[in-house]
C-alpha cells in the first residue's frame, strides 16, 4: 500500500500538479493507511519561519495560527523539530512543556499527540516539516514511523520541484537590469485585477535619450536602475513592473491609497540627483494615470492610461495626467486629421498660399512666406490651423514639408520666368524634418528642377520646435543648413521661454516676433518696450526682424518709429494662392534697381553723417 502511495504522488509532481493538490493527497492516503491520525505539512522560509502548507483534516483556524511563527527549541512538535533537526515525538500535549504556547489551540482541535519529523532537502537544509497528530495521547507506532520515513522523500521531491518551478518564474518574470517584475508578470497580474475599483499608473523617464547619447548607454542604464528603485520604494508593497525601455508601471488596487498623491509621490521621489557612471543626472518622470470603471475592460484601462501617458510627455512632460474622456476625443481628432491630410497628400489636393511681408516704410513686398492649404473634394480650402494636429505625426508632417517644397519650388520658377520681383520665400519646417535625412537635398533637388537659385528660399523653424531640442539635433541641423548657404528665420519668437538664450546658442538669420506682441503695441504698453529691446538686440548680433501679425496703421506706425523695417499682417494682405500672389508681386514686388537704389542713399546718409561727426556737427 505504501508502494501505492509512492507511486502516485511520484506521478504528480512528474506531471506538474501544483504543489497543495500532490501535498494534500499524500496526507489524506496516509490518514487512510494510519487511521486515527491527522497529517500536515509545514514549510519553513529562509527567515526562520513557519508557514502551513497543507493540513487535509485540521482545523483552518488552528492551522492559521500556525503561520509565521519562529522555529525554536520550545516552539511545539514541529517548530522544535525544524529548529533540532531532528524527530521530535511528544507523548502527551496537555503536559509536554514545548506545547505551552500552543496547547490551548491543540486541545481546542482534539490533539493529544504529535510525532514531527523535519523534511531534509537535497543539500541537508530543512525544508519544512511532516507531523502526524494523534487523537490519543500517544506516540508513533514503528510501523508508523516507518510509514512516515518513506514519506519524507517525497515530500523532499515535491517541495525542491516547487522550488525550482518558483525560481524559473521568479526568473521569467524578473527585469534583468533592474530586478523588477517584468512586462510579463504585468500582463498576468492584469488578469487577477478586480472589475472595479484599482488604479494604473504608467511611468515615462524623461530624456533617457539624451543621458545615452551625451554620456553612453552604461550612464543610461544607470539611470533606469535609479529610477526602478525609486518607483519601488515610493510603490512600497504595490506592485511595480518595468514593462520597456524607460516605462515603468504600478498597479494600485488598494483603494485607501489616492493614486494621484501616490503619482506625485513618485515624481518627488525620482527627481533627486542620480549617479550615472561618472556623472550626476537629474531625472524626472511624467506619469499617466487610469482608473478602472465597472464598464470598462482591463484592455480599456491600458488604453486610457496610455492615452493618458501620451498627453502628459507631449504636454506635461514631468508631470502627471489623469485620463479623461476628452483626451479620448483629442486623440480621435488628431487621427481624423491625419487620414485627412494624408488622403489630400495622395490626391495632390494640398498647395501653397503666400503672404507678403513687405517694408513698412515703402510697402514694397521683399518676400512671402508660404502657408500650407488642403482642398476638400468639395473644393473647400481648409486653412494650415484646422489640420494643424495631423502635423504632430512625423510621418504626414514630413510627408507634407516635401509636398509644400514641391509647390514651392514650381510657383517661384513660374514668377521668375516671368520677370516677376521677387527676393525670397519663407518654407515652415516642423520638427519632424529634422529627423529627415533628405534635408536641404530635397530643397536643392525640387528647386534646380525649376531653375530656381536656392537665395530665394529662406527656413522658418517656429520656438516651439527650439524649445523641444533636448538633445542639441534641432541646433545641430540649422547650423548645418546655414553652413551650406541657406538662411533661416526663427518663426513665432517670443512664445516660448528662454528666446533671448536661443539667439546666442543658436544663431539664425531672421527673427519673426509673434503677433502676440503686435497685439499689445500701444504709446505705453509694455509691449511696446518689449518689441523695442528685441529691434535693438537684433541689430547688435546681426540679425533682421520681421514683425507678424500687424493689422493697423498705428501699428506699423510704432513699428517704424522704433526702427523695424520688414512686417506681415492683414493690413498689407492675408495670404493668397499663387496667380493673385503673382499679380501683387508683379504691382508692388521691390525690384532689385530700386534695393541698389534704397542700399546708395542709406550708404551715402551713413557717409554724410560721418563726416558730420567728424567735423563736430553731430
Amino acid at each position: 500500500m505504501l508502494i501505492e502511495v509512492q507511486n502516485s504522488i511520484l506521478r504528480m509532481v512528474a506531471q506538474g500538479d501544483e504543489l497543495e493538490a500532490t501535498l494534500a493527497t499524500l496526507c489524506r492516503q496516509l490518514e487512510s493507511l494510519l487511521p486515527g491520525t491527522r497529517a500536515s505539512i509545514l514549510t519553513l522560509d529562509p527567515h526562520g519561519l513557519l508557514h502551513p502548507c497543507v493540513a487535509p483534516s485540521l482545523p483552518k483556524d488552528y492551522s492559521a495560527a500556525l503561520d509565521g511563527i519562529p522555529i525554536g527549541p520550545s516552539a511545539g512538535s514541529c517548530g522544535s523539530a525544524a529548529y533540532l533537526q531532528r524527530v521530535v515525538v511528544v507523548d502527551d500535549i496537555e503536559s509536554d512543556p514545548r506545547w505551552a504556547a500552543f496547547r490551548g489551540l491543540a486541545q481546542a482541535a482534539g490533539l493529544k499527540g504529535c510525532y514531527s519529523s523535519p523534511i531534509f532537502g537535497s543539500r541537508g537544509l530543512v525544508l519544512g516539516t511532516f507531523a502526524l497528530y494523534f487523537n490519543d495521547a500517544r506516540g508513533p507506532t514503528a510501523f508508523e514511523q516507518s510509514v512516515v520515513e518513506g514519506c519524507l522523500p517525497l515530500c523532499m521531491i515535491a517541495l525542491e520541484r516547487h522550488e525550482r518551478v518558483l525560481e524559473r518564474e521568479r526568473l521569467a518574470y524578473t527585469d534583468a537590469l533592474t530586478g523588477l517584475t517584468n512586462r510579463a508578470k504585468y500582463n498576468k497580474d492584469l488578469e487577477t485585477v478586480p472589475s472595479s475599483g484599482w488604479s494604473l499608473l504608467l511611468i515615462d523617464i524623461d530624456n533617457l535619450k539624451n543621458v545615452n547619447d551625451t554620456f553612453g548607454h552604461t550612464a543610461g542604464d544607470d539611470l533606469i536602475t535609479a529610477v526602478a528603485a525609486r518607483i519601488a520604494e515610493a510603490a512600497s508593497t504595490l506592485r511595480s513592473y518595468r514593462i520597456g525601455g524607460d516605462e515603468f508601471a504600478v498597479i494600485l488596487d488598494d483603494t485607501a491609497i489616492d493614486p494621484a498623491e501616490l503619482a506625485e509621490y513618485i515624481c518627488r521621489k525620482v527627481s533627486r540627483p542620480a549617479t550615472c557612471g561618472e556623472h550626476t543626472a537629474f531625472p524626472t518622470v511624467t506619469i499617466g494615470i487610469a482608473h478602472s470603471q465597472a464598464e470598462l475592460s482591463v484592455a480599456q484601462v491600458r488604453q486610457n492610461a496610455d492615452i493618458a501617458l501620451y498627453h502628459a510627455k507631449e504636454g506635461l512632460r514631468g508631470g502627471v495626467l489623469i485620463y479623461n474622456d476628452a483626451l479620448t476625443t483629442a486623440i480621435s481628432r488628431r487621427s481624423e486629421a491625419i487620414h485627412k491630410v494624408a488622403a489630400a497628400l495622395r490626391d495632390n489636393r494640398v498647395e501653397a498660399w503666400y503672404q507678403p511681408i513687405v517694408r513698412i516704410d515703402t510697402g514694397d513686398i521683399v518676400g512671402v512666406e508660404a502657408l500650407a492649404r488642403m482642398r476638400t473634394v468639395d473644393g473647400v480650402i481648409v486653412p494650415a490651423a484646422e489640420f494643424f494636429e495631423a502635423t504632430k505625426d512625423a510621418q504626414v508632417a514630413a510627408a507634407l514639408t516635401r509636398r509644400m517644397i514641391e509647390c514651392i519650388a514650381r510657383d517661384v520658377g513660374a514668377w521668375l520666368r516671368l520677370g516677376i520681383p521677387f527676393q525670397h520665400v519663407g518654407i515652415n519646417l516642423s520638427a519632424a524634418d529634422f529627423s529627415c535625412t533628405d534635408l536641404p537635398e530635397s530643397l536643392e533637388i525640387a528647386f534646380k528642377q525649376e531653375g530656381v537659385p536656392l537665395h530665394h528660399a529662406v527656413l522658418e523653424v517656429t520656438e516651439s520646435v527650439y524649445l523641444g531640442d533636448r538633445d542639441r539635433r534641432v541646433a545641430k541641423k540649422i547650423a548645418s543648413l546655414r553652413a551650406s548657404g541657406l538662411r533661416v528665420a526663427l518663426d513665432d519668437f517670443g512664445t516660448g521661454f528662454a528666446s533671448l538664450t536661443h539667439l546666442i546658442t543658436v544663431p539664425v538669420d531672421i527673427i519673426k516676433i509673434d503677433k502676440s506682441f503686435t497685439n499689445l503695441l500701444g504709446p505705453n504698453d509694455p509691449g511696446t518696450s518689449i518689441v523695442e529691446g528685441i529691434l535693438h538686440i537684433a541689430k547688435r548680433l546681426g540679425i533682421k526682424v520681421v514683425v507678424e501679425g500687424i493689422e493697423t496703421r498705428e501699428q506699423a506706425k510704432l513699428l517704424l518709429e522704433r526702427g523695424c523695417v520688414l512686417g506681415q499682417g492683414y493690413l498689407y494682405s492675408k495670404s493668397l494662392p499663387p496667380g493673385q500672389i503673382c499679380e501683387l508681386l508683379r504691382e508692388r514686388g521691390q525690384r532689385l534697381d530700386k534695393v541698389s537704389a534704397l542700399n546708395d542713399t542709406l550708404s551715402r546718409l551713413r557717409d554724410h553723417s560721418s563726416s558730420l561727426r567728424e567735423e563736430g556737427v553731430a
